[in-house]
């Protein structure tokens, strides 16, 4: 049975975990690009995880809460998978803690890059859009 590949492993659960900690504010930003979500629903699905003044409500905290825990079962798998190939246990050691350093190095990066693009298309594409829905 071959090992699986720490950096791949890495990046592919460090992306679902992003995408899982975000899926808040991505989901309405996909849904208005591809025409299936107007301003107005776009900006309400994404302000039932914040609070009022903008700061992390449950529901926001439930899903970053989630793509932890989806990064730690990354890790064990990874570590299930590693333990049914017969390879140095320093090695298998070495290739855990890149691993773990890769899940939060490529999980945190991507989170705060979907961050950074849905605030920037939220602001140039959705804003503008709900006000025009709401002014007619």
């Amino acid at each position: 049975m071959k090992s699986p590949n720490a950096f791949k492993w890495s990046i592919k659960y460090s992306l679902i975990s992003a995408l899982t900690g975000m899926l808040c504010c991505v989901a309405p930003a996909v849904l208005f690009m591809f025409g299936l979500m107007g301003g107005v629903v776009a900006i309400s699905f994404a302000d039932f995880f914040y609070k009022e003044d903008g700061s992390l409500g449950t529901g926001s905290i439930i899903l970053r809460t989630v793509a932890i825990g989806l990064g730690i079962y990354a890790a064990y798998v990874f570590r299930k998978k590693q333990n049914q190939c017969s390879i140095d246990p320093k090695r298998k050691n070495l290739n855990l803690a890149m691993l773990i350093f890769l899940l939060i190095t490529f999980g945190v990066s991507f989170f705060l890059a979907l961050e950074s693009w849905s605030s920037w298309y939220f602001d140039e594409f959705i804003v503008p859009q709900q006000q025009k829905e709401l002014n007619i």
